[in-house]
């Protein structure tokens, strides 16, 4: 089965104040070299630190939560019962310890290397088609496959990744080589994967101006779709409404398919999927009736976060600054950034919002630049999922934000983009690109060696 054009092998034997109107004239800020796309939420930290930097003006209170935030989020969960009862419950199948084992420094995760490599940081979602135009879990695995358990249990199984270069020649000669990933799913432990279940692999994205994009209000969200296209420029950005249960929805911003409207909402989910704790917001664990000697395992309480521990988590997110852009006077910096609108990237990677009210004073009424629409685009089937998430297609992907980009490799010491890292450049990245997006891939491939290389020296500079 088709997978992000990966092509997945079953092994047999074990298987909030008003925003600023969008109008065009909005996309030509980014040729303005802004230094502090974030406003009072920009730090000028460039070192491996870049993306841990709390914003600036918080009260004694505030600097104490980010503190226990940031112990929480670093600190390795252990299995119940433990005598540190705050971190224990992990489990019972868990894909990582703790959230920075994926968000290293707060940046990004990595996918693994190759077929033998179980170091990387890549999760595995699993869904299927419901038959109502949603998504349904499998009824083994659940929502998502853990490759590690508790001693005694088997693990769920095992992702296997066999990555495969393909050439790429630009129309001046130049050379480039591009990778998609071949998937197999090996050793799973409690049997086959159910009749058109579908593995999601995921990578960790960066944290910094979470807080920002959450204190945008979503009618300004809302205020940049065009989902029929009505200006025939051939983008169709659409937002994610999330529905609340109650007859309205809220504008998912957060997750590569926008699924998520809050901080809270993806940090619950993640501590539930990833590492097996539980909350008031996800009280069940992803565990199956198939999986019964992991029901029998101690729990690490009921749930086993708590409300004040998981609130120091999603504050600490909230908190995480955006830093500066660098070298925005160079020369090829300013001409990159009249590329990068000229060739359409702005439709999506630009524009400025104007966040509403926020307990945290940078973020509160600040004009920025995240280099996002935050809406859902097709980007065509090279990318595409075989399943659908919620109200996002498996083409539709949300624009994540740019800002912090070009300090990625000096956080983490890598640079793995897209949903699942098979980008290990910006050049592999913007070829990728397709759907809605094609037209400005196109353009980037048609520029002579310099614009393009002085495109990519703007996107450094973010």
């Amino acid at each position: 089965m088709n997978e992000s054009r990966g092509r997945v092998r079953l092994a047999h034997h074990v298987l909030l104040a008003a925003a600023l109107p969008f109008a065009a004239s909005t996309f030509a800020s980014v040729e303005r070299p802004a230094e502090r796309p974030a406003a009072g939420a920009t730090v000028p930290e460039s070192s491996r630190a870049a993306f841990t930097q709390h914003i600036p003006d918080l009260t004694d209170a505030q600097l104490e939560t980010f503190a226990l935030g940031n112990r929480i989020f670093s600190t390795s969960w252990v299995a119940a019962p433990a005598s540190v009862e705050l971190f224990d419950g992990l489990g019972p199948y868990f894909s990582r310890r703790s959230c920075s084992a994926c968000h290293l420094r707060d940046g990004r995760s990595r996918p693994p290397s190759g077929v033998e490599d179980d170091a990387g940081a890549l999760v595995i979602g699993l869904g299927r088609e419901d038959g109502d135009g949603g998504i349904a879990p499998d009824p083994i695995y659940g929502e998502q496959l853990s490759e590690h358990a508790l001693p005694g249990l088997a693990r769920e199984g095992h992702v296997a990744v066999l990555w495969v270069e393909e050439p790429f020649r630009f129309p001046d000669g130049e050379r480039a080589s591009l990778r998609h990933p071949e998937y197999e799913v090996r050793d799973l432990g409690y049997g086959q994967l159910a009749a058109g279940t579908r593995i999601r692999p995921r990578l960790a994205p960066a944290m910094p101006g979470m807080g920002l994009l959450e204190a945008i209000p979503d009618s300004a969200i809302l205020a940049r779709e065009d989902p029929d296209d009505r200006d025939r420029d051939g983008i169709s950005g659409r937002a994610h409404r999330v529905p609340t249960g109650d007859g309205t929805f809220r504008v998912g911003r957060f997750g590569w398919k926008a699924s998520m409207p809050t901080i809270r909402d993806q940090v619950a989910r993640a501590l539930d999927l990833d590492i097996g704790i539980t909350s008031h917001a996800h009280p069940t664990s992803d565990v199956t009736a198939a999986e019964p000697e992991a029901a029998k395992l101690p729990e690490g309480g009921h749930p086993e976060i708590g409300d004040t521990t998981l609130a120091a988590i999603v504050d600490y997110c909230a908190m995480l600054a955006v830093p500066a852009r660098r070298n925005v006077r160079d020369a090829a910096v300013v001409r990159g950034a009249k590329r990068f609108t000229g060739a359409g990237c702005a439709r999506c990677h630009g524009g400025v919002y104007v966040t509403g009210a926020s307990p945290f004073a940078a973020l509160a009424h600040q004009r920025i630049e995240p280099f996002t629409d935050l809406l859902l685009h097709d980007m065509g089937p090279a990318l595409a999922e075989s399943v659908s998430e919620r109200a996002a297609s498996g083409e539709e992907w949300r624009t994540p934000p740019l800002w912090g980009l070009g300090l990625h490799t000096r956080v983490t010491g890598y640079r793995f983009l897209l949903h699942d890292g098979r980008a290990r450049t910006l050049v592999e990245a913007i070829l990728w690109h397709g759907g809605e997006a094609q037209a400005s891939r196109d353009r980037f491939t048609r520029m002579p060696p310099r614009d393009r290389r002085d495109l990519l020296a703007f996107l450094e500079s973010l």
